[in-house]
């Protein structure tokens, strides 16, 4: 059967909503938007593989990877899909797969700095390398070396503006992961292994909603180059932000994924692709 989700359930409102978090992270990681959110939506938030309660999928590799996405579409299944899918960084790759490999799953999609994949196989191999070296690095320095060196990383410069409480809060929840759980994601979810979805773009006709930091100038780009092969697409990057908006822009957040949500949708009988850009003005 595969590895199980473990998730907790927060909100009301008609639509669900099912929230994959990035690495080191947990379902605990949008809690935060509960005040903004919940009133609107009911949002299921998971622990995916090797993070808070969810162990490794059985496989590794690229079948670890397809594992875990499996794993998604059969929770939204039995949440009573169709389900909106929001996923973050390493979330938002999962959920593009998912919604690539069971549109019927899902109603619409929301990625945050988010990508299809690496398009070159020399790419993917030398991004397998590196992953491997930080799960070595992990496992034999432990977790709090590890968040040292995550959190020190430029991607992450717009979370070390954070208020001191709530880095505080965003470090401890690193720090309650373990190293195994850690260096085996990193295994089996990393970019490296992940399939290639870029040629998939153009067939995936969920409405789709692309957000990034404007300070992230890497996903932003990505962004832009995503809007130009999906064909039903709304792109917004948050001025100020780097990586992760929902964190450094959490009211702008809920305020664009909260209109697209609400905003109506009809497919005509003869569809033609269209793309809607929306990006903020320093995107």
């Amino acid at each position: 059967m595969g590895v199980t989700l473990a998730y907790d359930t927060w909100g009301e409102g008609p639509r669900t909503l099912l929230a994959l978090h990035g690495f080191t992270g947990s379902g605990a990681s949008f809690e935060h938007l509960k005040p903004l959110l919940g009133r609107s939506v009911r949002v299921v938030t998971v622990d995916l593989p090797g993070h808070g309660r969810t162990p490794l999928p059985d496989k590794t590799g690229r079948d670890g990877f397809l594992e875990t996405v499996d794993a998604v579409i059969r929770l939204a299944r039995e949440l009573g899909g169709p389900v909106d899918l929001l996923g973050y960084s390493q979330g938002a790759r999962l959920a593009l797969a998912a919604a690539v490999s069971a549109p019927e799953s899902f109603g619409r999609l929301i990625m945050e700095s988010g990508s299809p994949g690496l398009h070159r196989r020399q790419e993917r191999s030398e991004r397998r390398e590196a992953d491997a070296k930080l799960a070595g690095f992990i496992r034999a320095r432990g977790v709090d070396a590890f968040v040292d060196r995550w959190e020190s990383l430029p991607l992450f410069e717009g979370l070390r503006r954070l208020p001191a409480p709530q880095m505080a809060a965003l470090r401890e929840r690193r720090q309650a992961c373990t190293a195994e759980g850690l260096a085996g994601a990193l295994e089996c979810m990393g970019l490296g292994v992940q399939p290639d979805y870029w040629p998939s773009l153009h067939r995936q006709r969920l409405p789709t909603l692309l957000l990034t930091g404007a300070d992230d100038a890497k996903f932003t780009n990505l962004a832009r180059r995503m809007a130009a092969e999906l064909p039903v697409v709304w792109r917004h990057a948050f001025a100020g932000s780097a990586h992760a908006p929902h964190l450094e822009a959490p009211e702008e957040y809920v305020r664009e994924v909260l209109s697209f949500l609400q905003t109506p949708w009809y497919e005509a009988p003869n569809f033609e692709p269209v793309i809607l850009a929306r990006e903020a003005a320093h995107s």
